[in-house]
């Protein structure tokens, strides 16, 4: 299931502030993500115990992103050569429709009916499993969160555990409605375990594979993917085709650039010292080689992230490399979870990253969806100055006759737009300001109670009996 993007402000706010109440008051949700991102948060922690030594790994992997994105065209094109010298087919998509047609090309030419997938967020994007099934394709997930997910028909609620928001019990509860020739349990070890028969008997069966990409390397024409499961190397192995989909974001430029980010993405990400599985794709099954795809894919999609690589500032965003360590860290997120969102990435990576791609008509809600606190940017393993990009998304939904983004300006509203210029009339005189002011202390128990989105969390202000002004100068006067 994919999350459907609202159509204008008013939906998507509307959509947004319910979700959000929703979750509020849903005690089991609360608990659950509590729980969870205290784990999390403790796992990093301790995965980092030199302050220094971390600081240095950060600095390091922002300037291997930095230098990729600095050269992205040149790099893309080299990965096109390399990939395309080894075997593998590249194909590119500047939307979500082309990427979807793209992979339903290939699902035809090889007259293939079903798709067993690992965990890709580029494939949530596209809203691929929708897409397939509306052409009589089934599509099965194979990572275990995103399995159980798909079987209440669930959107994921996190990019590394997408099924985050359930507990156990909610879990066995879920086998025991979809499966129930299997005998009830609520042990974790043995969860997985029915998992793993029943899906991998269906790895065999399907003809083609589907998988994200970690990082894309330029220099050898290799996919990179980092995985727990081993789902992943199944589907990238044991099918006949596999396709990978990813976005251009993800090119490094060098082999040797992968170490640091692996090094600071796992742990950024589940506290581990390595993943349980790095996958090293570069070319499918050669001759004498007795296993692996005999064809290999590249699906290299924009959608919209050639317009954020054109903005100095905003070009920062597409540094991410998906760890989730601000989503684990981030007060909003950990109390409300991924689904209030309403977009493929939540969290403040995904209220940066979202409006940009969706544009702030439709999803310019999420960048006020935050405190501010800047616990997001003290934690992403790339720097990413995640605070200030979603000021300037705040200030670009409200800026008159901007048309940096898509949408912006949109969240100017009309009322408000008229308010800010009385208000800047009154204050380019002296003589218009002290009468409004007069004539406002006199009026003051006249003041509405509700004053929009302010008065929805605070009391309304109350204007004093006696300005400042006045104050002073009795003050002075009692003073003579």
């Amino acid at each position: 299931m994919t999350r459907s993007l609202p159509e204008n402000r008013g939906r998507s706010d509307v959509r947004f502030h319910t979700g959000v109440r929703e979750a509020l008051n849903d005690p089991q949700i609360r608990a659950n993500f509590r729980s969870a991102m205290d784990g999390l948060i403790h796992k990093r922690r301790n995965a980092f115990p030199d302050p220094a030594a971390l600081e240095r790994l950060r600095l390091r992997s922002e300037r291997i992103r930095a230098n990729a994105l600095s050269r992205l065209p040149e790099l893309l094109e080299q990965l096109e050569q390399r990939c395309t010298a080894n075997g593998i087919r590249v194909h590119w998509a500047e939307t979500v429709e082309q990427a979807n047609e793209i992979v339903l090309g290939i699902m035809r030419q090889h007259d293939a009916r079903m798709l067993i997938k690992g965990k890709s967020m580029v494939s949530e994007e596209m809203g691929l499993n929708t897409f397939l099934e509306q052409q009589g394709i089934e599509c099965l997930e194979s990572d275990l969160g995103e399995f159980i997910i798909q079987l209440v028909g669930e959107a994921p609620s996190h990019i590394i555990a997408p099924a985050i928001h359930k507990n156990r019990q909610q879990v066995a509860r879920i086998f025991r409605d979809k499966f129930p020739d299997i005998p009830y349990t609520e042990d974790i070890e043995q969860l997985t375990r029915n998992a793993r028969e029943i899906l991998r008997k269906r790895f065999y069966q399907a003809p083609v594979g589907l998988s994200g990409v970690n990082f894309a390397v330029a220099e050898t024409g290799t996919l990179c993917l980092v995985e727990n499961e081993g789902n992943g190397r199944m589907c990238t192995t044991v099918p006949p085709v596999h396709i990978a989909v990813t976005g251009i974001e993800k090119v490094v430029e060098r082999l040797a650039d992968v170490p640091p980010l692996l090094d600071i993405l796992v742990r950024s990400a589940t506290g581990q010292p390595i993943s349980t599985y790095f996958n090293m794709i570069s070319s499918p099954r050669r001759p004498g080689e007795r296993d692996g795809p005999k064809e290999v894919h590249l699906v290299l999609l924009d959608n919209g992230r050639s317009r954020i690589y054109e903005d100095p500032e905003l070009i920062a965003t597409l540094r991410c490399i998906r760890c989730g360590a601000c989503m684990n860290h981030c007060p909003v997120y950990t109390r409300v979870g991924g689904h209030p969102y309403l977009a493929t990435i939540p969290g403040p990576i995904g209220s940066v990253l979202e409006p940009q791609k969706a544009g702030l008509d439709r999803l310019g809600v999420l960048p006020t969806f935050s405190t501010l606190c800047g616990a997001c940017g003290e934690v992403c393993p790339v720097r990413i100055p995640l605070p200030k990009l979603l000021n300037r998304l705040r200030y670009e939904g409200v800026r008159k006759g901007s048309g940096a983004l898509p949408g912006a300006g949109s969240r100017r509203g009309r009322n408000e737009s008229l308010l800010w210029g009385l208000w800047r009339w009154l204050h380019t005189s002296p003589r218009l300001y002290r009468a409004a002011g007069r004539l406002a202390t006199r009026l003051r128990h006249l003041l509405p109670n509700r004053l929009g989105p302010w008065t929805r969390v605070r009391k309304p202000p109350r204007i004093a009996a006696r300005s400042l002004h006045q104050l002073a100068h009795d003050q002075e006067f009692d003073h003579e």
